[in-house]
């Protein structure tokens, strides 16, 4: 892969790269179709398919989380996808079980709130691999989805931090047609799960009327009790937290305006689920 984008460089080919860990999907391929945009009909466009261990806690679903290569090259060959990256763990983490590898990228201030309470040691491996990844495709853009804001926010910043020489986009998320967010979990729901899990976007929606109904700021604890029972409304659904904070800097809101996001992640039966959007 690395010997394939030094090339690319010396013959002067943009490079457009889009890291997923798989089980693609609408959302994905709506990556895919902006990466072309950024590369250009003469670029590159690198899609990657990787299950990173490291950002998995013990008690999460590594060695559950769907998997489908036969069907991910399929639709990336139609999409338009010119090389498909799919490393292996002893590639990307020699002699990690033996203690032979010891090096990780750890992002210190975006990365603690919402996903990095719930999940402390997740955005240490999205970090670290995607730091990786970057090193071996060497890409002039990278594509993100919007629906995981504080990974893209995180890896924004490492980006910078550390002048990796390349421009993050985040794109819009993709919706199923009752507004659940496009994402490879929600293989694991079933159809009665399936139709509460629509109750994340609904509550986004809620706060967006309350929040543009009235030109005052809103107290984000009374807002965020009063999604907390739209939320339980559902039987299969238990709230894991709802934040609202600066789309930018990621900072918790006290006060709840227009322009405000918020974020929220729900486990529907045993699926955890997240979602955000900027209330407007």
């Amino acid at each position: 892969m690395q010997r394939l984008a030094l090339r690319w460089r010396r013959e002067g080919k943009r490079v457009g790269f889009v890291p997923t860990m798989g089980y693609l999907h609408d959302g994905h391929m709506s990556l895919v179709r902006r990466a072309r945009q950024l590369a250009g009909k003469q670029g590159i466009v690198v899609a990657s398919i990787y299950v990173n261990p490291t950002q998995f806690a013990p008690t999460e679903d590594l060695s559950a989380y769907p998997r489908d290569l036969a069907r991910d090259k399929s639709l990336c060959r139609d999409a338009g996808v010119d090389v498909l990256f799919f490393p292996s763990d002893a590639e990307m983490y020699p002699g990690r079980n033996s203690g032979g590898y010891s090096t990780y990228v750890v992002e210190k201030r975006l990365a603690l709130g919402m996903e990095g309470n719930s999940r402390p040691t997740h955005f240490g491996g999205v970090t670290t691999v995607v730091a990786k990844l970057f090193n071996l495709v060497l890409p002039d853009v990278a594509i993100f989805g919007a629906k995981d804001w504080q990974q893209a926010a995180v890896i924004r910043r490492m980006t910078r931090d550390l002048n990796f020489p390349l421009k993050v986009v985040v794109a819009p998320t993709r919706r199923e047609s009752d507004g659940l967010a496009m994402s490879s979990r929600n293989k694991y729901l079933n159809p009665n799960e399936r139709k509460q899990a629509t109750i994340l976007s609904r509550a986004l929606k809620l706060a967006k009327e309350v929040v543009t109904a009235t030109r005052k700021p809103i107290n984000a604890d009374l807002l965020k009790k009063r999604l907390t029972a739209l939320v339980a409304t559902q039987p299969a659904a238990r709230l894991d937290y709802v934040e609202f904070f600066d789309g930018q800097t990621l900072q918790s809101a006290e006060a709840v305006t227009r322009g405000t996001h918020m974020a929220l992640a729900v486990f529907v039966g045993k699926t955890r689920l997240i979602d955000n959007a900027e209330l407007r």
